[in-house]
C-alpha cells in the first residue's frame, strides 16, 4: 500500500524530504535551550555578574529564533509536500479511472469513486503531512529529551520508564477498538452519496411526485447513521486525551516532588536548582512528544481505511485493453456477432444475451426493437467493446473487436445514447468532443444532418451560445441533435443510434434518418427505437425478447411472419390514430 502511494509523491520529494531536516534542527534546538536556562540558573544560584546572564539571554534569544526560523520552515515545506501529493494523489485517481471499463466503475460505484477521490484523500493528505512532520518531531523530541533527561535528571528520569510504555498499550488498546468502526463508516460514506448522486439526477422525478419529504428522511437516516459511528468511534478515540493528559501531570508532580525533596535533602549535591527545572522542562517535552506521537496514530488509524480504498482504485486493472500489436485500422462498418453470449457480471446467474448470431453489411440501416429488459443497449455495446462478451466474438470489419487499438475502434465507433450527456461549455465546445479539429463548416453541416441547424441559428450567440452543465438549458430533444450531431462529426464508420430520437417528434425523426440515406449512405446505421416509424424504413428490422433475437426482416416481411411485430405496430398506429382523433 505504501509503494503505491508513494508513487504519488512524485515532485514534491524535495520538500517532502526537507520538512524531516528542517524538524530535526528545530528539536535539537529545542531541546538545548533547557540545557542552557539549567546552566544560567545554576551561574545565578553561584552569583554571576549581569555579563554573564547578558551572554546567556542573548544565546537563549539566537536559538529561540533559530528554531522558530526552522520551524516556519518546516511548516512552509510540509504544506507544500502534503497538498501536492493530495494533488497527484487526485490526478493518478482519475487518470485510473478513465481507463476504466464500464466494469471497472460498476464495481465502485460512482458515489464511492467520488467519496475516494474527495474524502479519502483529505484524510490521507492529513496524514501525510503529520507524518513528515509531527511523526518525525514527536520521537526526535522523545529521544532528546530522554536522553538529556537522564543526562540532568539521572534517577528523576526514571518515571518516563513506567509512562511510555503504559501510554503505548493504551493507544494500542484504543486503536484496535476504533478501527472497525471507521473502516465501516467510510462504507457508509459511499452510501449517502449514492443518496445524493440519485436525489440530484432525479429531481424533477423528485419534485413532479412531491417526495422531498420522504427524501430529506432517506438523507437524514444515512446522516445520522454515520454520526452515529463517528460518534462512537470519537468517544473511544477521546479516551487517549485523558490518558495522556494524566501521565503528563503524574510525572511532573512526581519530578517536582521527589525532585524537590532530593534538592532540600542533599543540598544540591545529588540534584541542583538548574537540574531541576531542567528535568521539568524535560518532561513535559517528553510527554507532549507522546501526545503529539499519540494524535499521528490517531489520524493514522482514521486514514488507514481511506488509504487502502484509494489504493484499490490505483491497484485495479481495466478489464478492457488494447492488446499486444493491436489493429489500427478498421476497414469497414461491417459487424458480425457469431454465438454470442453475454453477462455484465461474472457472478450473475442469467445471461443478458443468449444464442446471438448477426450479420450486418457495412453501410446497412438496422433497425432494433424490443421491450424494456430486452437486452438491446446490451447489445450494441459489445459492438465499440465498451463490454467483452462472455462467450463468442464480436467482428468489425471482420476482425475480432478484441484484436484492435481501443482508441481506433471507438474513433469509428459512434454511440448515441438516449441519455447522453452535454458539458458545460459553447455548442462549439461540445460538438468539437466529435473532432476537436473540426472546422465552423464542418460542425454546421453535421447540425443540418441532425436537424440541429435551425434551434441554434435562433439563439442571440449561435454556435457560441454556452450550455449549462448537463445540457440543463436546452430541450431533451435539442439536447439530442446536439449529441447525434457531435457523432457524426467523428465521420465514423458505423453510427449507432441507441432511442436517441426518443424526444424529438416523428417529423423530424424523419428528417434525421433521411439526411443519414442521402449523405452518410456508406455509414453502418443501426437504430433502438421504440417507436415503429423511426425503424420502418430500415434495411433489416431486429426484434429482440429476453435477450435473444426473435425475428429478423424488413417491415414487411415482419408484418407477414411476426405476430409480435404486428401488435407492435397496431398498437401504435391505432394510438396515433385515436390522438389525432381527438
Amino acid at each position: 500500500m505504501i509503494k503505491v502511494l508513494a508513487r504519488s509523491i512524485g515532485e514534491y520529494k524535495k520538500a517532502s524530504i526537507m520538512t524531516p531536516l528542517l524538524v530535526m534542527v528545530e528539536v535539537i534546538l529545542e531541546c538545548a535551550i533547557p540545557f542552557v536556562i539549567a546552566q544560567l540558573v545554576n551561574q545565578m544560584q553561584a552569583g554571576c555578574t549581569m555579563d554573564v546572564i547578558a551572554m546567556y539571554g542573548a544565546i537563549l534569544i539566537a536559538m529561540s529564533v533559530v528554531s522558530l526560523i526552522f520551524g516556519a520552515a518546516a511548516g512552509s515545506t510540509c504544506a507544500t509536500a502534503s497538498t501536492g501529493f493530495a494533488k497527484n494523489l487526485r490526478r493518478d485517481m482519475f487518470y485510473k479511472i478513465q481507463d476504466y471499463s464500464f466494469e471497472n466503475i460498476d464495481k465502485f460505484s460512482v458515489s464511492s469513486l467520488v467519496t475516494r477521490m474527495t474524502t479519502d484523500i483529505v484524510n490521507v493528505q492529513m496524514s501525510y503531512m503529520m507524518i513528515i512532520r509531527v511523526a518525525i518531531r514527536g520521537p526526535l523530541m522523545l529521544i532528546f529529551s530522554f536522553a538529556m533527561g537522564f543526562i540532568m535528571g539521572g534517577r528523576l528520569a526514571m518515571i518516563f520508564l513506567f509512562t511510555i510504555p503504559l501510554l503505548t498499550i493504551g493507544l494500542a488498546l484504543v486503536i484496535r477498538a476504533a478501527m472497525p468502526i471507521f473502516r465501516r463508516v467510510f462504507r457508509k460514506y459511499d452510501d449517502l452519496n449514492d443518496s445524493i448522486q440519485e436525489n440530484v439526477e432525479a429531481m424533477r422525478v423528485v419534485k413532479s411526485y412531491v417526495r422531498e419529504d420522504f427524501e430529506k428522511k432517506k438523507f437524514g437516516k444515512a446522516a445520522d447513521n454515520i454520526r452515529r459511528d463517528f460518534t462512537k468511534a470519537e468517544r473511544i478515540m477521546a479516551i487517549n486525551s485523558p490518558m495522556m493528559q494524566f501521565c503528563v501531570y503524574a510525572g511532573m508532580v512526581f519530578v517536582l516532588s521527589y525532585g524537590s525533596y532530593t534538592v532540600i535533602t542533599g543540598r544540591g549535591l545529588d540534584v541542583n536548582v538548574g537540574q531541576m527545572s531542567a528535568m521539568l522542562t524535560y518532561s513535559f517535552q517528553i510527554l507532549m512528544s507522546l501526545m503529539m506521537l499519540s494524535m499521528v496514530f490517531v489520524m493514522i488509524a482514521m486514514s488507514a481505511e481511506s488509504a487502502e480504498r484509494i489504493v484499490e482504485v490505483l491497484s485495479e486493472k481495466s478489464t478492457l485493453t488494447s492488446p499486444e500489436n493491436a489493429i489500427t485500422e478498421v476497414k469497414d462498418g461491417s459487424v458480425d456477432f457469431e454465438n454470442v453470449s453475454f453477462k455484465y457480471s461474472k457472478r450473475a446467474e442469467r445471461m443478458a444475451l443468449a444464442d446471438v448470431n448477426l450479420h450486418i453489411k457495412s453501410g446497412e440501416v438496422i433497425g432494433i426493437l424490443g421491450g424494456t429488459g430486452s437486452s438491446k443497449s446490451s447489445l450494441i455495446q459489445l459492438i465499440p467493446r465498451l463490454y467483452d462478451v462472455t462467450e463468442g466474438c464480436v467482428k468489425v470489419g471482420g476482425i475480432d473487436v478484441r484484436k484492435y487499438d481501443l482508441e481506433t475502434l471507438r474513433n469509428q465507433v459512434a454511440v448515441v445514447l438516449q441519455k447522453n450527456v452535454l458539458f458545460s461549455g459553447t455548442i462549439k465546445d461540445n460538438l468539437r468532443w466529435g473532432n476537436p479539429e473540426a472546422t465552423d463548416a464542418e460542425m454546421e453541416e453535421a447540425c443540418r444532418l441532425a436537424q440541429a441547424d435551425e434551434f441554434i441559428q435562433q439563439f442571440p450567440n449561435k454556435y457560441d451560445t454556452w450550455i449549462e452543465q448537463g445540457g440543463s438549458n436546452v430541450s431533451g430533444g435539442q439536447k439530442q441533435r446536439l449529441c447525434i450531431a457531435r457523432a457524426l462529426l467523428k465521420k465514423p464508420k458505423i453510427l449507432i443510434l441507441d432511442d436517441s430520437t426518443s424526444a424529438v417528434d416523428t417529423r423530424t425523426d424523419a428528417l434525421i434518418r433521411k439526411g443519414f440515406r442521402e449523405f452518410i449512405p456508406d455509414t453502418t446505421k443501426i437504430i433502438i427505437a421504440q417507436r415503429v416509424a423511426s425503424v420502418q424504413d430500415a434495411d433489416r428490422i431486429i426484434l429482440m425478447e429476453g435477450g435473444r433475437i426473435s425475428a429478423i426482416g424488413n417491415h414487411e416481411e415482419l408484418m407477414a411472419s411476426s405476430q409480435v411485430y404486428r401488435e407492435i405496430y397496431t398498437s401504435q398506429n391505432r394510438a396515433g390514430g385515436d390522438k389525432n382523433a381527438e
